[in-house]
């Protein structure tokens, strides 16, 4: 069945047996799993969680280790990057230290998982598309906390690790250099980014919902009378 696949390295079995939950059955697809992680997946997991941790210790240390604190102010507490008279040197950790070791952390989990993402594509002779969307999320993730930066001369002009904090840096942002809500570039980064999500979406839930017709197979299907794919046409037609 299917196309025929080479068998490279790093292309082993898939290990543990997958898990079926009742409750994601309701509003999805019940079963998690089985997982394939291999050399990039597992380090991209490990330098996440080393940055991730590292962010939310220096949480739990503005809030002098208090768990409701942590929750109560969770949206307000932020790692910020050095202030403007370190420049691109490295400052100590309680002066944007540890704004640079969790974005370092961070960037390289991030970097990791898109050649897993793109290695398991060409692995599974797929096309790479889903990887190359992702590379333009992470092009805006670098351009602002690596490149940009860099080129002013200051770490300090990067994007904290922070709720309310990030979304402060961009109404400063505007201040500084006009709305950013009115260029155009930003315009159509959210006009895709959830109309792709909304798209997707609408897609993945009316295929679901037809499963028990067979859905997942709607390119044989496409052309038929009567099949998963007709009723799900039929559907938008009518509900749009």
């Amino acid at each position: 069945m299917g196309v025929p696949l080479d068998r490279p390295r790093d292309n082993n079995e898939r290990l543990l047996k997958p898990i079926h939950l009742h409750i994601l059955g309701r509003i999805g697809n019940a079963q998690i799993g089985p997982i394939y992680l291999g050399f990039l997946g597992l380090a991209s997991l490990i330098f996440f969680l080393i940055g991730f941790t590292a962010i939310g210790w220096n949480y739990l240390v503005q809030v002098n280790y208090s768990p409701i604190e942590f929750v109560r102010q969770l949206f307000w507490l932020s790692v910020d990057p050095p202030p403007p008279q370190y420049g691109l040197s490295i400052p100590p950790l309680n002066e944007g230290g540890w704004w640079l070791f969790s974005g370092f952390f961070i960037t390289v989990s991030v970097l990791l998982w898109w050649m897993r993402m793109y290695r398991r594509a060409t692995q599974l002779k797929m096309g790479t598309h889903v990887a190359w969307a992702f590379a333009a999320a992470i092009w805006l993730y670098l351009v602002l906390g690596f490149f940009r930066p860099i080129l002013m001369g200051s770490w300090g002009e990067a994007v904290p690790w922070g709720i309310f904090s990030h979304l402060d840096w961009t109404a400063a942002f505007s201040l500084r250099y006009g709305n950013l809500f009115y260029n155009p570039f930003h315009m159509l980064s959210i006009a895709f980014l959830y109309g792709s999500t909304l798209l997707f979406a609408m897609h993945g839930a009316t295929i679901l919902a037809v499963s028990r017709y067979g859905g997942e197979r709607e390119i044989e299907q496409i052309v038929d009378r009567g099949t998963a794919s007709e009723r799900a046409g039929l559907f938008w037609r009518w509900t749009m």
